[in-house]
Order: structure tokens, then C-alpha cells, then sequence
């Protein structure tokens, strides 16, 4: 699983950072059940935060059902870890899409300008350098 630093200008939580990157770790399959993640030190220097940070996220996913801590040996991810990763991930992003979809309409933004924007961005998903034409 790749780590990377947190955005310190973000609005979203450091911790929140992290544990969507976990989830979306587990969402394109870069780790699966039963997979040990990265110690919370070595995590914590990869994402430049305190260790606190990393073990706050990790409970927090350990609360969501992602992973389960064991003692002396790491955060390990549960069986259903991966589909609830998915399903969290899915969620999130789903609602972030429809709240900044609602506010491009609302400083006038046309629909068929938006579709055409969506429909270029799927066809280009599989690209990471994809550039958007407005």
C-alpha cells in the first residue's frame, strides 16, 4: 500500500486523510483480507503526520469494521474489510459528487455542459494524467 503525505491545507481531518487512503487502498485491491498494514511509525513518517494521527485513524477503521488491531503484531484487515472499504469509500465519494454537482448547477453551470464533463472523465478514468477540457 502506498502512503502519501497529508494535504495540511485540506479541510478535511489528517486523520480522515488517512483513513481514506487506507479505504481507497482496499477499494482498487492494493491490499486484501488478512493483509497487515504498514506499523503506525512507519506510516506516520510516510504521511508526515505525529503517530498519534495514524493510531487514530487506525481505530477509527478498526470501528468501522476495515480492520481489527492485534496485540504486538500490527492492524490486519478483515474478511469483510474490503466490501465495507468499498461500500464507506463509495458512499463518501458519492455524496461529494452530488453536493459539488448541486453547487456547479447553482452559480450556473448547464447540465449538458456537466454531462459532457462526466462523460470525458469516465472515458479518461483509466488515465492518472487525465486533463480536463472545460
Amino acid at each position: 500500500m502506498d502512503v502519501h503525505p497529508i494535504d495540511p491545507h485540506s479541510k478535511t481531518s489528517p486523520s480522515q486523510q488517512l483513513m481514506d487512503q487506507v479505504l481507497d487502498a482496499l477499494s482498487r485491491g492494493e491490499a486484501s483480507a488478512g493483509d497487515r498494514l504498514p506499523s503506525v511509525r512507519s506510516f506516520a513518517a510516510s504521511a508526515l503526520v505525529n503517530p498519534n494521527t495514524v493510531a487514530k485513524a487506525y481505530r477509527e477503521l478498526e470501528t468501522l469494521g476495515v480492520t481489527c488491531g492485534r496485540n504486538g503484531s500490527g492492524v490486519y484487515v478483515l474478511a469483510s474489510g474490503v466490501e465495507t472499504a468499498r461500500r464507506v469509500r463509495r458512499a463518501q465519494t458519492l455524496l461529494a459528487f452530488r453536493e459539488t454537482v448541486l453547487q456547479a448547477l447553482s452559480v450556473g453551470h448547464e447540465g449538458p455542459s456537466l454531462e459532457r464533463l462526466l462523460k470525458q472523465l469516465s472515458a479518461n478514468s483509466h488515465r492518472k494524467d487525465t486533463k480536463v477540457k472545460s
